[in-house]
């Protein structure tokens, strides 16, 4: 099943194991059972202290093909109901090492307040093997039900369990089911799941926030201008901070990054963790799962305000809040957001395999979304507002070579209909005739820009009309001692290497803010005439 160089990789991986791993595969007479047992037979070679058994799936009550990873004597430890391949393969590796006795690289207070966690929690994911959030939530479920007995964690592949996909009406990944009823959608990290389950744990964490002391520096924001500003803050030994909802940000939802200058080509996930470690390499106190709500000024500190209630002061702020997916603000969409909605088609592609399927949208994002979802659906219908499509020449040529992408340009969406559970087709209006037209289809992909995140920010810092953060040369706002960097800026071309560089700009230029502000102005003394000499 693995080829030789991951054969390799995987038995150098696995030599960090030192308790007996013991795989427990539920199989039936399917192809897909066939693949799983070849899988299961390469990692049981790989290393000697992992054992397979199969047992009969349909007299077990289980997912067939599925397996589970155990300690020895065991049953209920993460659970892989499909073939672990593409981006899932890591999830199978990191389950391996965990159970196997190899120590996560997550904070001990983290571990401690999943082993606390005293109830019982039954997870189901659902995810395609395309999908680059779908890892984060897998590997950190597993974690949980490696950590604790009481918890179990179960991936599974929509693709291979289509029955499930459609009665739960699935239409997103990664979708999350606790104890049957739904618990969330999207990439998850663990503090977030943890915050979610365990209901006392954000009101002790904004008490612990709201008694530290007032830093030099407080980013909020956790994307690549927030990375870099903290980077360049802490390496000045001032006493720096991140307030982030979500360390990343943004660039969590970028599949291939191939324009950031030294790294060829990379995925979001993946440039997020070593933005972190980079970040963590220097004392910077990092406050993840903070959504700031307001921003007050005064008294030589500002202070930044916090949904969980707790609030932070610093005698700098740099904003690197970044931008989100602009919606098309049509009827419909919010009903159908996840239920034929989507706005990855990397990660929700696979769901919509043999259907119809619209992008909104024909710059780069929107064109290369309908090149990529042709592969997948049975036909793409991409809409534009304009008279052409505003994509670069070599990507409107290969979207010309596809045979089931139709483009309609000049065309303003006004409805994404449903039955009132998912989509059914999509409503636009021709803007040469005027006349109304209905498009019959499952899915609709929003790929029309982003919108900066300073809702929260109304009424204290100038913003632009398109609601960016004015700034200076050197990141100042119009506020004493608040600096902001990246795509929430008036700064232009929304790119990554952008905003990183702005960050950095917008600390460097908050340091200068610091030492020209620590000492007071000295008075000027009164210039005396000299004495007369005596004779």
């Amino acid at each position: 099943m693995l080829d030789a160089n991951l054969k390799a990789q995987l038995g150098s991986y696995l030599q960090r194991i030192s308790q007996p791993v013991e795989i427990v595969a539920a199989l039936d007479d399917t192809k897909a059972s066939a693949d799983l047992q070849a899988l299961l037979a390469d990692v049981a070679a790989a290393s000697p202290l992992i054992k397979v058994s199969e047992v009969n799936g349909a007299a077990a009550s289980l997912r067939t093909p599925s397996f589970s990873v155990n300690r020895p004597g065991g049953t209920n430890g993460p659970r892989f109901a499909g073939l672990p391949m593409g981006h899932e393969f890591t999830s199978l590796v990191l389950a391996l090492l965990q159970v196997g006795g190899y120590p996560p690289k997550v904070e001990q207070a983290l571990l401690d307040q999943v082993r606390a966690l005293d109830v019982d929690l039954d997870f189901e994911i659902y995810i395609s093997l395309s999908c680059h959030n779908c890892p984060d939530v897998v590997q950190a479920l597993n974690l949980m039900a490696v950590q604790n007995p009481r918890i179990k964690a179960t991936m599974i592949d929509g693709s291979l369990f289509q029955d499930e996909i459609n009665e739960r009406q699935i239409m997103a990944v990664p979708t999350i089911f606790l104890n049957g009823t739904h618990f969330g959608q999207g990439r998850m990290s663990l503090e977030e799941i943890i915050a979610k389950v365990d209901t006392g744990g954000a009101a002790r964490e904004a008490e612990k926030i709201s008694a530290k002391a007032p830093f030099d520096v407080l980013i909020v924001g956790g994307g690549p201008a927030g990375a870099a500003a903290a980077v360049y803050a802490a390496r000045k030994g001032i006493r720096t901070g991140i307030a982030s909802e979500r360390f990343g940000g943004q660039v969590m939802d970028t599949m291939g990054i191939e324009n950031f200058i030294s790294i060829k080509e990379t995925e979001g996930p993946r440039f997020v963790l070593a933005l972190e470690e980079h970040v963590r390499e220097y004392d910077v106190d990092i406050m993840n799962l903070q959504r700031a709500a307001g921003l007050v000024a005064g008294d030589g500190l500002v202070e930044v305000k916090l949904e969980s209630g707790a609030s932070l002061k610093a005698r700098t702020v740099i904003i690197a809040t970044g931008a989100r997916w602009r919606n098309i603000n049509v009827p419909g969409e919010q009903e159908y957001r996840n239920k034929g909605v989507a706005y990855c088609p990397h990660c929700d592609g696979p769901l919509y395999k043999g259907k119809r399927v619209a992008v909104i949208g024909g710059g780069n994002s929107g064109v290369e979304a309908a090149i990529d979802l042709a592969g997948i659906v049975r036909h793409v219908t991409l809409i534009e507002f304009d008279t052409q499509l505003r994509a670069d020449a070599v990507l409107q040529r290969k979207l010309a070579s596809l045979p089931n992408v139709t483009v309609i340009v000049h065309a303003q969406t006004t409805a994404v209909t449903g039955d009132g559970q998912k989509v059914n087709g999509l409503s636009y209006k021709d803007r040469t005739t005027g006349e109304d037209k209905q498009v019959g289809l499952e899915g609709v992909f929003v790929q029309i820009g982003l919108v900066p995140n300073t809702d929260w920010l109304k009424g204290t810092v100038e913003l632009s009309r398109h609601g960016e953060i004015i700034v200076d040369a050197k990141g100042h706002t119009s506020i004493p001692g608040v600096f902001a960097a990246g795509d929430a800026t008036t700064v232009p071309f929304k790119q990554i290497i952008i905003a990183a560089g702005d960050g950095a700009k917008a600390a460097l230029g908050a340091f200068d803010y610091l030492i020209r502000s620590a000492v007071p102005e000295a008075k000027t003394a009164a210039v005396k005439a000299p004495e007369p000499a005596l004779a």
